[in-house]
């Protein structure tokens, strides 16, 4: 496994949320499959902007396409188990 990705290479942003706990299972999923991620904050001053800010994942330019793959269908799959009737 390579190691965490480094501010100076070229990262793109691959998925955001409002929510550390979302970020953090992304996060988990992309390094379960050998894709190494970087968690930002996004913070804006709460004075100023209220409410605004959040997580951003960070991966290296060439992770990207594999990593917004891998997150949609992991959202696919959640959202098909949690669509289906419950017995």
């Amino acid at each position: 496994m390579r190691d965490r990705p480094d501010p100076n290479e070229n990262l793109v942003k691959i998925f955001d949320t409002e929510h550390e706990s979302e970020a953090l299972v992304v996060k988990g999923l992309l390094d379960s499959v050998g894709i190494d991620a970087d968690l930002t904050s996004t913070d804006a001053v709460q004075e100023t902007f209220p409410g605004v800010g959040g997580i951003v994942i960070l991966v290296r330019s060439g992770d990207a396409e594999n990593a917004r793959r891998i997150i949609e269908e992991s959202q696919r799959e959640n959202s098909s188990t949690t669509d289906s009737p419950r017995n």
